[in-house]
């Protein structure tokens, strides 16, 4: 072989090996890049060790609660959280700003069974706190409704004046033991929330200044600094006991990113 012929090949291989490198274990060829550059934050696991989580990119939130980086059926990793009772296990990115305080966020999750017990069972999925209002801004969550009977979807917030409130919706029921595309949008226009499962939007799960379902005084953003995701349930003596579910491909973004 030449040595033309043979840096040619060379080459072909680099750029081969390069492109198959690009494309996450696992992922639809027709799907997005699961952390394409520019993001303000971005975690798929791919480069963490299977076992215990621990990273110096993020931090962890937990009191009965676990970790676990695991190999999901597509061979790509995720990150699985069990929490036991009312506890609690929150990846917590800490630092963070968002240009004009406007962001999107995105994960991917599957939960193994949400709580039927007790009755009015609360728990939160993201979690977004800052500067300038006490408001604790809640924009995945959700309730255990015994009235009607279900579980479903809901905006919330805490810790400010607007109160503690989870503005669980009919129309937004959840779905378990399923991957889900899961985002959401914090806007200081209007102090607007809005969320989409799967691509598409419930009207119904949003909340602005004056629309929430707090007390009737204006709901004011703070300027975020941490947003935490994962598994928080604030009642005890729940059904079932403990609580698993799976995320993976979480981003934070000054554009909406899709599914």
């Amino acid at each position: 072989m030449t040595m033309r012929r043979f840096l040619a090949v060379c080459a072909a291989a680099l750029i081969i090996g390069s492109t198959a490198g690009s494309v996450p274990a696992g992922a639809s060829a027709a799907g997005p890049r699961s952390c394409p550059r520019g993001l303000l934050f971005c975690e798929d696991f791919e480069r963490l060790p299977p076992g215990g989580a621990s990273t110096l990119d993020w931090g962890i939130d937990t009191r009965n609660g676990t970790f676990t980086v695991e190999r999901a059926h597509r061979g790509n990793k995720v990150l699985h959280i069990r929490t036991v009772d009312n506890g609690r296990a929150f990846l917590r990115i800490d630092d963070f700003a968002a240009p004009g305080n406007r962001f999107y966020g995105r994960m991917r999750l599957r939960v193994d069974a949400f709580p039927t017990g007790p009755d009015w069972a609360h728990f939160t999925l993201v979690e977004a706190t800052g500067a300038g209002s006490s408001e604790v801004v809640r924009p995945v969550g959700g309730q255990y409704a015994p009235t009607v009977p279900g579980i479903f979807w809901g905006v919330g917030a805490d810790g400010g004046p607007t109160g503690d409130w989870t503005n669980w919706r009919e129309s937004a029921p959840v779905t378990e033991d399923t991957w889900q595309c899961v985002e959401w949008k914090l806007d200081p226009t209007d102090n607007r929330v809005a969320v989409w499962f799967d691509g598409v939007t419930n009207p119904e799960l949003t909340a602005s200044t004056t629309e929430h379902g707090g007390n009737d005084v204006p709901f004011i953003l703070p300027t975020v600094n941490t947003v935490k995701i994962g598994w928080q349930l604030y009642q005890g003596g729940t059904t079932p006991g403990q609580f698993d579910l799976w995320i993976d491909d979480v981003a934070l973004s000054t554009k909406r990113l899709g599914c």
